[in-house]
């Protein structure tokens, strides 16, 4: 009796687990995102205003809204004239300038009533100067060596001051406060701003808790794996936008991107989403449009961040072509017009929506390298899910490439999935692609 016990208790410890205990809402798992900064998105910035467009945006193939910070802003040590929406002055208020609690409501309630989601931006590292917690609770802000409340160390990020997060009570009040909007408004779930430097332990009691009251999801602005176990649906694929960037600036070639792949595979679990895209609000980005920073291969790099593993995000203003970087601290509305960028995201949204291999995590099929005779300057991979297939082919290069491929896995019958013709694909088959295009191919 005592030899079997052991050998049963062994044979436990030796059985996997499943890593990721969070369960994605049903609603995210062929969904695209889109980063919606009120300030900027129309002439009024406005809420309101931006509820009026809404069904451009459904009809682009939107799922989610990522609404930047709704709070009141800080005006201590504030930063341009407007000040930046990272610096919350009371986390259960509207900002005054965007408009009201109703204005949020009707938003989120249209939303909602067209198939759309609504996720909050929220900061939970840091606040405001003047954020009335600093008054009422002193204690629950971080303090250098002097004694002094401190912004985030070692950035420039003067405009805030650091929470602590060693004190129960702030624990209660952030989580109830995220409770809050989920209560009172429905939003759907949050981006969380500088995510890793809030203790992981904090993030997973909030998730359990938001999932009490409805199923949400949460993003968080970081690349780490611990937090997809028990508190986040997605984190960011930073690396990936760091890969690209250096191909097409020439400071690296094709294998680059098989970094980042194996990582995203080998080092991530499967039903982690890793959010990718080409452009965001973000002042550390890189220091260009989008127009500047990938040039004649924007649309390839697109392509690939909604055919690729990954869960898809839009910036507003991208789809009109905007050829400028947003001001972040003043107002800088973007000029809308009809622009080829756009119709490509609506054609590649409406594919990834339609063909299950390009799910997102676990719903969607994993990459498979299809080995080409250029493999310095050309990516192609499968994808297949279901009855679903997906082959796509990347030049990655600035000149034109003549490509063969290896292994069977990619033969077949397809339609070109942007231009509607067929191809048929043999052992023998070549494509010959121009500087920096590609090819999807269906079935």
């Amino acid at each position: 009796m005592v030899a079997c016990a052991q050998t049963n208790t062994t044979k436990n410890v030796y059985e996997p687990t499943p890593y990721v205990k969070v369960t994605h809402p049903e609603w995210s798992k062929n969904a695209v995102m889109y980063q919606l900064n009120t300030r900027q998105f129309t002439p009024e910035g406005t809420i309101s205003s931006a509820q009026k467009q809404l069904p451009r945006l459904k009809e682009l193939g939107i799922d989610i809204i990522w609404l930047m910070p709704i709070h009141p802003i800080g005006e201590e040590n504030r930063k341009g004239t407007l000040g930046s929406p990272y610096s919350v002055k009371d986390y259960r208020q509207v900002n005054p300038e965007l408009g009201t609690l109703a204005d949020l409501k009707a938003f989120v309630d249209e939303a909602h009533d067209m198939g759309m989601y609504v996720i909050l931006d929220w900061v939970a590292n840091h606040t405001a100067w003047d954020n009335w917690l600093r008054f009422e609770h002193p204690d629950w802000y971080e303090r250098d060596y002097q004694g002094n409340f401190r912004p985030t160390p070692w950035w420039d990020w003067s405009d805030i001051i650091d929470l602590d997060y060693s004190k129960p009570e702030l624990r209660e009040y952030m989580t109830e406060s995220m409770k809050y909007w989920v209560k009172e408004v429905g939003v759907d779930g949050y981006r969380c701003d500088v995510a890793g430097f809030v203790p992981v332990d904090f993030w997973n009691n909030v998730r359990r808790e938001l999932d009490e009251i409805k199923p949400v999801l949460m993003l968080a602005e970081w690349e780490s794996r611990d937090l997809h176990a028990h508190a986040f649906d997605m984190t960011y694929a930073w690396s990936w936008s760091e890969k690209m960037h250096k191909i097409i600036n020439g400071h690296a070639d094709v294998s680059a991107l098989f970094v980042y792949y194996s990582w995203n595979e080998s080092a991530f679990p499967e039903q982690a989403y890793r959010l990718v895209g080409v452009a965001n609000h973000d002042t550390n980005a890189w220091e260009g449009t989008m127009f500047e920073n990938y040039g004649d291969a924007l649309e390839a790099v697109i392509a690939l961040s909604i055919m690729g593993e990954g869960f898809p995000m839009i910036y507003n203003g991208q789809e009109a072509g905007n050829n400028r970087r947003l001001a972040f601290f003043e107002r800088d509305p973007i000029d809308w017009q009809p622009h080829p960028i756009g119709d490509l995201y609506q054609s590649l949204f409406a594919l990834k929506h339609d063909n299950e291999a390009l799910w997102n995590g676990q719903f969607g099929g994993r990459m498979v390298h299809v080995p080409n005779s250029s493999p310095k300057e050309v990516l192609s991979f499968v994808r297949a899910k279901g009855d679903d297939k997906v082959f796509a082919v990347f030049n990655l290069s600035a000149t034109e490439q003549t490509v063969t491929f290896k292994e069977p896995l990619f033969q077949g019958e397809y339609k070109d999935a942007l231009t509607d013709g067929s191809a048929v694909f043999t052992a023998e088959s070549a494509l010959t692609l121009p500087a920096w295009g590609f090819k999807v191919y269906v079935k």
